[in-house]
């Protein structure tokens, strides 16, 4: 299996030392992305459907006048949908498309903490088959006996919005 191009710990633009990292929650697991990219953080207020968008569009929000789309981190990954409720959120990151820079918001099952984590500490992704992870996991944690999975919201969220290109 192909090595991860970026090593876990050595992130463009990423100093030594204490990384800070945005823990949030997904089917039951815990998922951290980096708190650089996380512009806000909203409770579920519902989308616009589009008609035609792949599966893990949930719709398009208006926020403060700029149209974003919305990604279920739950169907991203293959898993099966919730039903928005209370504990809701919508992470509102920055990610790198193909086309350039986009703000995103990503549907979770609610929000944990900020965690910082020396770079030291964070592992890269073991060898686990056939399937790639590497492709979009920064590196993993432990944490309080728990492992956490980092997440490159750029690889997970930027390509799963491109649009395509007019015939």
């Amino acid at each position: 299996m192909a090595a991860s191009t970026q090593p876990a710990g050595e992130r463009p633009g990423a100093p030594g030392g204490t990384e800070q990292f945005l823990t949030f929650f997904c089917a039951d697991e815990e998922f951290g992305v980096d708190i650089l990219r996380v512009r806000e953080i909203k409770g579920w207020a519902g989308v616009t459907q589009v008609p035609e968008a792949p599966s893990h569009v949930l719709g398009i929000m208006n926020l403060r006048g700029d149209i974003v789309p919305v990604v279920d981190l739950r169907t991203r990954f293959g898993l099966d949908r919730r039903k928005p409720d209370a504990s809701t959120v919508l992470i509102v990151v920055s990610v790198t498309t193909p086309r350039g820079e986009s703000t995103v918001g990503v549907c979770v099952d609610g929000v944990s903490d900020v965690h910082g984590f020396e770079a030291g500490s964070i592992k890269p992704s073991p060898d686990l088959g056939a399937r790639d992870i590497n492709g979009y996991v920064y590196g993993f944690v432990s944490r309080d006996a728990k492992i956490l999975m980092l997440l490159d919201i750029d690889k997970v969220i930027g390509n799963a919005i491109q649009v395509r290109e007019a015939a």
